[in-house]
Parts: C-alpha cells; sequence; structure tokens
C-alpha cells in the first residue's frame, strides 16, 4: 500500500488525485487530522485514516500495512517542526515502509537564511540514517505562495517589499504528478533529487513587470529596508516571530538560495513546467 501524509493540503491532495491515476484506489492510503476532510477520498475506495506528526503513537495505525509513504513536511514552524518530520519518518520505518519519501526544498541548508531551510536538511538527513531506501523530493518554491510576497500589488499598482532575489517559482500541480510518478513507480527517484524547479528565476522587480501586463497598467517595484519592513509587518499585525520568519525568505532570496533552475521537473514531466505568468494569471483574474 502506498500512503500519503497531508492528503487534504494544498500539495497532497493533488498528489492523491495525479497518484489514482496510476494506482487502483486499494492500493492507496491516506494519513489527516481530520478524516471528515477525506470524505471525498473514501468514497473513491482511498483508505482513509486519522495521523497527526505530534502524535506518534497514533501513527502506527495510519501507516499499518505501508509499502511506500510520503511524508509531506510539516506545516509547523520552529524546533517543533524537524521533531514531527522525524517522528513521521520513524513511524514509517516501524510500519516497516520499503521507501519513505519527503517533500524538501531546493534549498534545503544546515546553513540557509530562511529558517525552514536547515529542518529540511535536518530531516534529509535523518532520512538517510533510517537505513531504508528514500526520495528526498527537493520542490521548487512554491508560485502558490506569490499572493504573500506581492501583497495588494493588483490594487495599488506597487510591490513593497525588502531586497530579494531571483525564485524558481513552480506550481504545485507540476511537484504534485512528479511525486506521484515516484510513488507509483519505485526506485524512479532515490536519495536527495535534483532541484525540482520551474525552468526560469524571476525577482520580484519581474514579478512586478508581468503583473503590469497581466492588468495592463504599470506595478512599481519598490524596495524597502529590512527594519523597516520588519516594523510595518508587525505594526500590522504579524507576530514577531512571523516577521522574523518572512524576513529570512528575502534575506535568502537575495543571497541566491532560491535561484536554481534546473531541467530535472521537466524531464521527468516530459513536458514544459507551468510558467509563472499562469498562476499570475489566475491571481490577478481572481482579485478582479
Amino acid at each position: 500500500m502506498i500512503v500519503v501524509t497531508g492528503a487534504t493540503g494544498r500539495l497532497g491532495s493533488r498528489v492523491v488525485d495525479r497518484l489514482l491515476r496510476h494506482v487502483p484506489a486499494g492500493e492507496v492510503g491516506v494519513s489527516v487530522r481530520d478524516v471528515r476532510a477525506a470524505a471525498g477520498l473514501a468514497e473513491r475506495g482511498v483508505r482513509v485514516r486519522a495521523g497527526d506528526f505530534t502524535d506518534p503513537a497514533g501513527l502506527a495505525h495510519a501507516f499499518e500495512g505501508a509499502d511506500r509513504v510520503l511524508v509531506v513536511s510539516a506545516a509547523i514552524r520552529g524546533d517543533g517542526a524537524l521533531a514531527a518530520n522525524a517522528a513521521a519518518v520513524d513511524a514509517a520505518v516501524a510500519a516497516g515502509a520499503r521507501r519513505v519519501l519527503y517533500t524538501s526544498h531546493q534549498a534545503a541548508s544546515p546553513d540557509s537564511l530562511f529558517p525552514a531551510q536547515p529542518v529540511h536538511a535536518a530531516t534529509e538527513a535523518h532520512l538517510a540514517a533510517s537505513g531504508r531506501p528514500f526520495t528526498a523530493l527537493r520542490n521548487g518554491f512554491y508560485a502558490s505562495s506569490l499572493p504573500f510576497w506581492i501583497g495588494d500589488a493588483v490594487r495599488t499598482g506597487r510591490v513593497v517589499a525588502p531586497q530579494d532575489g531571483p525564485v524558481s517559482w513552480t506550481a504545485h500541480d507540476d511537484l504534485a504528478e512528479v511525486a506521484a510518478l515516484a510513488l507509483a513507480t519505485d526506485g524512479l527517484l532515490d536519495g536527495v533529487t535534483r532541484p525540482l524547479t520551474a525552468p526560469d528565476a524571476l525577482d520580484l522587480a519581474a514579478v512586478a513587470g508581468l503583473l503590469g501586463e497581466l492588468t495592463g497598467r504599470p506595478v512599481e517595484r519598490v524596495v524597502v529596508g529590512d527594519d523597516e519592513w520588519w516594523e510595518g509587518a508587525v505594526a500590522g499585525g504579524m507576530p514577531p516571530p512571523a516577521a522574523d520568519f518572512t524576513l529570512g525568505m528575502y534575506r535568502a532570496a537575495r543571497r541566491g538560495e532560491f535561484a536554481a533552475p534546473d531541467p530535472a521537473l521537466e524531464d521527468l514531466l516530459g513536458r514544459p513546467a507551468t510558467p509563472v505568468c499562469a498562476v499570475l494569471g489566475e491571481l490577478v483574474a481572481g482579485q478582479r
């Protein structure tokens, strides 16, 4: 059986949908925090069980009989993230899974300026030490996060943010398709993958240019200092730890951590990756 965690989330739900195109529903199980949210999957014949990374004991039931497990990285910030990811990996190994897959990130590194990346790097190390074959999917930076980066630029005509750098904005749908292929074809991807990214890396100035083309009016890129941005974000209601976390993204971007275009994703897909302008076009259409 193939078990996918986080199967009601933005990435996990897409992985399961594409996986069901490759294998029968009876061979697929999901581990979710709220089984009610996965009722649609149960109706399709998928095994649905409750599982929470912060409750390792419960994962034994969720992973029972698993041959392959996809651990979608925990949506937790801070020290608890690594503990949660490691607990899921350990539970998959204890359940007898022959391969454990993990949704890592293109910039996974112990010395990254973005706090999420040392967690990914440490989880990869934990996977490697598990003694089981593993796959760390080094996903590109999710293009769906662009609304957060550009704020209300569609309305104001201004992208106001700290200095950044090129980012390989990558669509969830493309990454989900590759994850499903890796689950359905054991051994297709082994160990730490090459960066699974869209072919272009754009900074926010370039994104602002695309927004201008899509909206038909100029969109200005306005750079503010780190401290000024942090103070404004906190004054606007963002908790200081969240502001620190977010500022790390900008610092990592301008150091070039997210500028890693690689042909691996398109090679696996057998087609061009979804361009960032397509994601932006949906955003603009939704805000008009």
